[in-house]
């Protein structure tokens, strides 16, 4: 099982619900809708967005963009999560686990800076509507996609050649149904602390930096707001906001749930926390395409008229 000479493991053990194997055919039907959802929910808002050039202003590009960044999410779980369900296939290559590791991190640093600069594309169609798509220009969406893009990148690079170099010893079982370095970094006997000083520093200046700038940005929003005289005024400036607040909700809160339930209730069962860190990657991408496709008129529209076949 293991490499003797360099104390590389060949495969990862991957856990399901550990105590409910007889159940998980109950459970194939719910992952694999939920799995559809998600891909098919999100691979939709990519087509309404690409083919209705109406669309092509900065909150739906975006929301594409969002989109995007959850498809990733989804398609890097997907094949783990449902072999175990289907097959029973709990083995991973080491390589394989590496790379799942960064493809999953990678995306969710990126919906992170996705939800981020929504908010602040809100803010500025609230503060300065008149000059809202002189401010944002479609060269500035596309940098900004292609820097959110990069940052993703090159902040997890060096996590799969930090975690190569290490020894590990003889564990090789992993507390999830995919590959995550907080998991990682727990099998290794070698001295871990760079992985977990960078993984702390990646954590604090994505997720950490990200849901701050985000509270500032609805304090502004929220101070614009009631610089409005007009009530109807108002009430139209929030209402646009409705939908990135709902998807800020669907993000942050079951990460913080996870967070909160790994650090201070060690004593809850293990399938509980398994189903967490599963509703944590897979909630956002199913419910945000849902939550825009009822809440924005525009993508609902844009939906109905590519299920009709319609030209735009």
């Amino acid at each position: 099982m293991f490499n003797t000479s360099h104390f590389t493991p060949k495969y990862f053990l991957l856990t399901g619900f550990p105590g409910l194997e007889n159940l998980y055919p109950w459970f194939i039907f719910p992952f694999c809708s939920t799995y559809l959802v998600a891909l098919v929910g999100n691979s939709l808002i990519l087509a309404v967005i690409k083919n209705n050039t109406s669309l092509h202003q900065p909150m739906y590009l975006f929301l594409a963009m969002l989109a995007f960044a959850e498809l990733g999410v989804s398609a890097s779980t997907l094949p783990t999560v449902l072999g175990i369900f289907l097959f029973g296939a709990k083995k991973i290559c080491f390589e394989a686990c590496l790379l799942q590791m960064f493809s999953i991190h990678s995306f969710s640093i990126m919906e992170s800076g996705v939800l981020l600069a929504m908010s602040v594309d809100r803010f500025v169609a609230i503060y300065n509507p008149l000059r809202y798509t002189a401010i944002l220009t479609l060269p500035r969406i596309a940098g900004t996609g292609v820097v959110l893009w990069l940052k993703s990148v090159m902040l997890m690079f060096p996590l799969p050649f930090l975690l190569k170099r290490l020894p590990f010893c003889g564990r090789n079982a992993l507390s999830h149904s995919y590959c995550l370095h907080s998991d990682l970094i727990q099998l290794p006997c070698g001295d871990t602390r760079p992985n977990s000083i960078l993984g702390l520093c990646i954590v604090t200046s994505t997720f950490g930096l990200d849901s701050l700038l985000i509270v500032v940005s609805y304090v502004l929003i929220l101070y614009t707001v009631l610089s409005i005289t007009s009530g109807e005024g108002r009430r139209k400036a929030l209402n646009t906001c409705v939908s990135h607040i709902c998807a800020v909700l669907v993000y942050y809160v079951p990460m913080i749930s996870v967070a909160l339930v790994h650090r201070f209730m060690k004593h809850v069962a293990p399938a509980v926390r398994l189903l967490l860190a599963n509703v944590y990657l897979l909630v956002p991408p199913v419910l945000n395409p849902i939550i825009y496709s009822v809440k924005t008129k525009q993508i609902r529209q844009g939906l109905i008229q590519l299920f009709l076949h319609r030209k735009y």
